[in-house]
């Protein structure tokens, strides 16, 4: 029997063991080392620059790292109630704003689509080159991101910024689903007169036609580009293109009074759809029908039923938005033949040409005054020109802003809709809250002609254009938040 030798406690050794080390004793324990000093000497080589290298690379990224946002944003909120229900509606003001003076509602997007500033735009277009070469003495905005607000994002994100709400916007797409059902479906025409009730006096389905596209592409609708009416907007336009005539007229209608009131809104037509699309096929139709209108503008300087025979503010009106809009596809308009617009306009102002008259010897009027300020506004005259500034104040006091029971007059509210958006500010804010609520609220909401608006029995305006032409025009007002971008909000300089 061998005896047991006794157990010595053992002793943990903090040196990495080695076929060389004898067992340890007790009585000679090693002097204490510090952990990490152990690791890092008994470490293999390529572990140590691993660990060197990495720590190298998270000090990098740690002083590139950008600092975190604040990701507190104030706000105001408040409720703007209609039909629809209400809406939480805010805004923030976009940079460079000096006044409080549009906090207007703001609906939240179904979609994230919104651009993030409706006005950030870029620096340089091809189509501004060209379009401005003809008139270089005038001092007109660059306008030739005018319609860039018309997609789907910078939409939402324009009518938030200047008052629009989803009424509004349902109001435009209701009236173009009845523009779409009375759409011709053999030669994809529109009538001016049916199959519709209230229609005119008197047919013209060249213009009835011009004013259904006008009011799709005013939506971002074209030709190339849409979800809904794509194959409106093309049998529209290929039935248009059909009735020019070599000169570059498009007018096929009985009245001679209609002549250039259809000429300009097919020229408008026909230069958006360009603008939108670069489509070049549509370029020499544009360009022989702006020519067609410089080739009959009056001695006066303007325009009206008659090639160079004489002039009136509402056509002459017409036929300078036609002008703008060939710009705005980078047709040359000549300087001259706008110098001779604003010579015409002097000749028809009053009040230091702050109010305007159909013709010479007529009276005062707030359409041939919200028409001709349009005019002028396109034409260089400055937000803060006090002749600009006095007629504006006038289209705004109380009696002059859109009243359906007792001045019913779309043709000029379609014009002082534009106006106003344009000078942005008070005067905006005033004419939209009305606008934004009285408009929707007249729209038929059932029945045949639902999306539609009734023609008023004591407007010549309404009677010799009927339901489409009304319609039409309140399509146009509704869709002012981005048809055309603001011209003294500084992006067309850029």
């Amino acid at each position: 029997m061998t005896r047991e030798r006794p157990r010595s406690t053992p002793v943990v050794s903090t040196k990495a063991p080695s076929s060389a080390d004898a067992p340890a004793d007790s009585r000679t324990e090693p002097p204490h080392e510090d952990l990490t000093e152990q690791a890092i000497k008994t470490a293999p080589p390529w572990l140590l620059s691993a660990a060197f290298h990495m720590s190298v690379l998270i000090v990098l990224a740690l002083l590139l790292l950008p600092s975190r946002p604040d990701s507190r944003i104030a706000i105001e909120a408040h409720i703007y109630a209609d039909q629809l229900g209400d809406q939480l509606d805010f805004i923030s003001p976009l940079p460079g704003d000096d006044k409080d003076e549009s906090r207007e509602p703001v609906v939240t997007p179904k979609h994230p689509l919104e651009v993030e500033n409706p006005f950030a735009a870029p620096p340089k277009m091809d189509v501004l080159a060209e379009g401005q070469a003809g008139t270089p003495a005038i001092d007109a905005p660059r306008i030739g991101l005018a319609l860039s607000g018309r997609t789907e994002g910078m939409k939402r994100s324009l009518r938030g910024r200047y008052g629009g709400t989803d009424l509004t916007e349902a109001a435009v797409q209701l009236g173009l689903k009845w523009l779409a059902r009375q759409q011709n479906q053999r030669t994809g025409a529109w009538s001016l007169t049916g199959p519709y009730r209230d229609g005119a006096n008197a047919e013209n389905d060249s213009a009835a036609t011009a004013m259904a596209l006008l009011a799709f592409l005013g939506n971002g609708h074209t030709h190339e580009r849409s979800e809904r009416y794509k194959t409106n907007v093309q049998r529209g336009l290929k039935w248009l293109l059909a009735q020019q005539d070599n000169d570059g007229c498009f007018f096929n209608g009985r009245l001679a009074s209609h002549r250039f009131y259809t000429q300009a809104q097919c020229t408008i037509v026909v230069c958006e759809a360009l603008a939108m699309t670069r489509d070049e096929s549509l370029r020499e139709p544009a360009k022989r029908a702006v020519a067609y209108l410089i080739d009959c503008q009056s001695p006066q300087g303007g325009w009206r039923y008659s090639p160079r025979q004489d002039s009136d503010v509402s056509v002459t009106g017409w036929v300078v938005m036609a002008l703008q809009s060939a710009r705005m596809a980078g047709i040359e308009v000549p300087y001259d033949c706008l110098r001779r617009v604003e010579q015409y306009l002097d000749s028809v102002g009053l009040e230091e040409g702050s109010r305007y008259v159909y013709q010479t010897g007529w009276p005062v009027t707030p359409s041939m005054t919200a028409e001709a300020l349009l005019c002028r506004q396109y034409l260089g005259w400055p937000r803060d020109d006090q002749r600009l500034v006095k007629g504006v104040q006038w289209l705004t006091l109380p009696e002059n802003l859109i009243n359906y029971q007792t001045s019913r007059n779309v043709y000029y509210w379609y014009y002082a809709a534009q106006v106003m958006h344009h000078m942005e500010g008070e005067p905006w804010r005033r004419w939209n809250e009305v606008m934004r609520r009285e408009v929707p609220k007249h729209q038929i909401a059932r029945g045949a002609e639902a999306g539609s608006w009734d023609p008023w029995d004591q407007s010549a305006h309404d009677l010799s254009g009927g339901r489409l032409y009304v319609t039409c025009l309140s399509i146009y007002m509704l869709e002012v938040y981005y048809r055309h971008l603001p011209i003294y909000s500084g992006v067309y300089g850029r």
